[in-house]
This record gives C-alpha cells, structure tokens and sequence, in this order.
C-alpha cells in the first residue's frame, strides 16, 4: 500500500475540512474518493472521443423519433 503526503495552503485545507464535515468522512476517503472520480470522468471521455472517431470515420447517422415511430 503507498503512502502519500499532500501539502495544502490554508484554502484548501478549509475547503477539505468543511467537506469533511459535510460528507462526514475522514479526509484520507475524500482524497481516495476525489481520485476515483477524476479516473471515471478520464476513462468517459476516452470513451467518448473514441466513439466520435469511430463516428466520423464509419460516416454514423441519427435517425428521428418520427422515422422510428413511422409517423
């Protein structure tokens, strides 16, 4: 298991404490937490450049709801 030290000024320590508080969670899971979800949002829009890519080289299309429907 790695161990980490994280200088913060006093604005960012504020800001962990007052979310510390809110979440009422330790500051280590808020860190931990923070992390996990900056790697979701990174692994999203690799996701979704690679779909876009995908798009335009396969020339994708979109359909309307009124050709689904058939009205």
């Amino acid at each position: 298991m790695g161990v980490i030290s994280v200088r913060l000024n006093k604005d960012e320590d504020k800001i962990l404490k007052r979310l510390s508080e809110y979440f009422h969670a330790d500051r280590s899971t808020l860190i931990k937490k923070s992390l996990f979800e900056l790697y979701e949002n990174m692994k999203d829009m690799e996701m979704i450049e690679a779909f876009e890519k995908k798009e335009k080289r396969d020339k994708g299309f979109f359909t309307s709801a009124e050709d689904i429907l058939g009205i």
